[in-house]
């Protein structure tokens, strides 16, 4: 059973966010877009808490708080849950359909709720205690990126490894030779009537009944006895030490090293929980799993993942690493993670923005881009939002190229010539781009932007020669678009959005006939990418 769509409503940033994963998720964005906050919306599906008006979306006004699970391969998962009776429940249910669809809301938050096919309404779920309910679906694990090691290793009840070695070793010790000696040991020395331990622990036992019989005369007898403690007492004294050359403990390891033994830890108790389950699915939620680790590292820990993926559970991550996304893998989704005037999106990458992604994980500086078919230079973040998103939409089969806007650290940047210069001087002194990338300009404002574009070009002659300079005829993008376009979106005054709206309503004939510089610009980038 695995999870085939996620649909939240109005949790924090997720005003209403749908999507459906794939068996290895990529969740990709800046920080402070929302990332977490799906994560927290799984956690509050499987065991809700915190203060709902915490975590309704302020601009919800009051609308309640949902979310909601498809699961598909329902009849394989229904099929290892253990209560025989549950099992028959969701059958009851589900009839035939391989799809279980269940909903939690902030109406009820108590309670879960699943979606009926037969009588096409919604019933509660039929386990009981909602916590029992888990027992039915894929288990939830959640590791945030605040977790530490001694959270997970801390031998307690509820952590991995105090299920992992409390379960499995207590059972393995119950036929060990030498645990049964011990045992035995531990008796004679503690309870057997001939011990010197057991006569002190009669005379002091003894001394106090007496005192306590002075108050309570009824008092006859009182014992004191030492029962062997059961196994776990004993672990919970633990440590764990590695030894990579030099024997340390974990616990003074560097942060990539003990977060590495953490997913192991997890993973392992994944597979021991996993066959004591009889098959059941695990869901991985890891936030940001490269944190610490060189990529060489993170490269080996996706291998890993992926081979949780590969059989049945399923992973979702959260990532700011090139590394994850870069490398490709049949099994891997990436989805883009955006805010926007408040509220988070989440949508699949295509072959584009998910080249824009890396590039922008890399640090957003040519130097470190990787190769694209070529490269067209912009002024700033609209022109870029704008190409980009015709590129993808009008010219679909053309040569892939990379936009790459010459803002520097603010907006205000991009207005002036010495962004572009810095822009194109590592393309430039690349023999790779150097005949090859294109520029697009706005139209000088002012003499002193004038003269220094003119001095640029003078200095760089085999960019007007080679065709690879474009000019606008007017000072702003904006002042370039389709008169019935900017009258369409007057109301709109962010450029980058405004750009996104222009890309998404222009048609391939409007565009080429009513700005031909920039198709021009297009044209050339194509002409001279590398085929």
């Amino acid at each position: 059973m695995r999870i085939s769509r996620i649909s939240v409503r109005n949790f924090r940033s997720l005003q209403s966010v749908e999507f459906e994963p794939g068996s290895f998720s990529l969740l990709v964005g800046r920080n402070n877009h929302g990332k977490t906050n799906l994560f927290e919306a799984m956690d509050w599906f499987y065991s809700p808490k915190g203060n709902l008006e915490e975590i309704r979306n302020v601009a919800g006004d009051g609308a309640d708080v949902s979310v909601e699970i498809e699961f598909s391969g329902a009849q394989a998962g229904i099929s290892n849950i253990s209560n025989v009776e549950n099992r028959q429940k969701l059958r009851n249910i589900l009839g035939e359909s391989d799809t279980l669809i269940v909903r939690r809301t902030s109406q009820d938050a108590k309670n879960r709720y699943i979606f009926n096919p037969k009588k096409v309404d919604w019933q509660r779920q039929p386990a009981g205690v909602d916590s029992a309910f888990n027992n039915c679906i894929p288990r939830f694990e959640f590791i945030l990126t605040g977790k530490s090691l001694k959270e997970v290793a801390a031998y307690k009840s509820t952590t991995p490894i105090g299920q992992l070695l409390g379960g499995v070793i207590s059972e393995a010790l119950e036929q060990d030779a030498q645990y049964i000696e011990f045992r035995a040991t531990f008796e004679r020395l503690f309870q057997s009537p001939d011990s010197n331990v057991r006569k002190l622990l009669e005379r002091t036992s003894e001394s106090v009944r007496t005192h306590l019989a002075m108050q309570f005369p009824d008092c006859k007898a009182l014992e004191f006895s030492v029962d062997i403690p059961p196994f776990e007492e004993f672990l919970k004294n633990y440590t764990t030490r590695l030894d990579d050359g030099v024997v340390t403990s974990a616990e003074s390891k560097g942060d990539g090293m003990q977060r590495a033994l953490m997913l192991a830890i997890i993973k392992a108790h994944a597979d021991a929980r996993r066959d004591e389950a009889l098959g059941r699915a695990f869901i991985f939620f890891i936030d940001e799993a490269e944190l610490h680790l060189h990529p060489t590292a993170q490269r080996q820990l996706k291998s890993v993942l992926l081979s949780l993926a590969q059989e049945t559970d399923q992973v979702f991550l959260t990532t700011h690493s090139s590394v994850f996304l870069a490398d490709n893998h049949y099994l891997q989704t990436p989805f883009v993670v955006e805010k926007e005037d408040g509220n988070t999106s989440i949508t699949a990458m295509n072959s584009r923005s998910r080249a824009r992604t890396v590039y922008e994980l890399l640090g957003g500086s040519p130097t470190d881009l990787l190769f694209p078919a070529n490269f067209l230079i912009v002024e700033g973040p609209s022109e870029a939002e704008l190409l980009e998103g015709i590129c993808s939409r009008l010219y679909p089969d053309r040569p892939r190229i990379h936009v790459v806007p010459a803002n520097g650290d603010d907006e205000r940047q991009a207005q002036y010539l010495a962004a572009l210069m810095k822009a194109f001087a590592p393309l430039g002194d690349s023999p790779i781009y150097r005949n090859r990338v294109v520029i697009l300009f706005d139209h000088p404002t002012g003499a002193e932007k004038a003269a220094r574009l003119a001095t640029f070009l003078r200095e760089k002659p085999a960019l007007e020669r080679n065709n690879q300079v474009f000019i606008l005829p007017t000072e702003g993008l904006e002042d370039y678009y389709p008169r019935t376009l900017r009258e369409q979106f007057q109301n709109l005054r962010q450029k980058v959005k405004l750009a996104r709206n222009i890309s998404k309503a222009i048609t391939l004939e409007v565009f080429e006939r009513d700005m031909p510089v920039v198709h021009q610009a297009l044209i050339a980038c194509w002409e001279k990418a590398h085929q």
